[in-house]
């Protein structure tokens, strides 16, 4: 009976963790336009987290970005800690000002983003590869420019609707 409300317990203060909005106090006059960040080389150095605050899973990724005027496609070769490896590739095309849709393998369905100002939320399904199979799992990624080679992201991730931990990831314009 212990180890339920235990449970419980952890569910529901992680219903209560405060997330990032769009419509936050902007701390910077820097725009940031994923186009022109991700058009090129960029390196990524992350972590996953899990709700407990252990450290899961390191990972470095290294991505290759082209933007034609519409489709910006990024090729992302990631490393894990233990020597394993993973491509996916991502097509993201811009439906407005602001506004971006994409989809790579694996991932259900369309992701979707919306730029401000020095912020991009971009929001997905995925069936994660683990190392024993696949995870079904919802991101809801938070990315901030935080100079103009530079941008972190931190992304909430749940699984069948409860938050199961994150992933923290720098990004390094070449």
């Amino acid at each position: 009976m212990w180890r339920i409300m235990i449970v419980l317990g952890v569910l529901l203060l992680g219903a209560c963790t405060g997330k990032p909005s769009l419509q936050d106090e902007a701390l910077s006059d820097r725009q940031l336009n994923l186009e022109e960040f991700f058009d090129g080389k960029v390196t990524a150095y992350g972590q996953f987290q899990d709700v407990f605050g252990t450290v899961r899973r390191r990972f470095t990724v290294e991505i290759d970005g082209t933007w034609d005027g519409n489709v910006l496609m990024l090729v992302e070769d990631f490393v894990y800690e233990d020597d394993s490896t993973e491509r996916r590739v991502w097509t993201l095309t811009k439906t407005g000002p602001d506004s971006w849709e994409g989809t790579a393998p694996g991932v259900i369905g369309t992701a979707t983003g919306q730029e401000s100002g020095d912020t991009f939320n971009w929001q997905y399904t995925i069936d994660l590869p683990v190392p024993d199979g696949t995870l079904r799992v919802t991101f809801d990624d938070w990315m901030w420019l935080l100079s103009e080679d530079r941008l972190l992201n931190r992304a909430y991730m749940k699984r069948a609707g409860v938050d199961i931990g994150d992933v923290i990831i720098t990004f390094e314009k070449q």
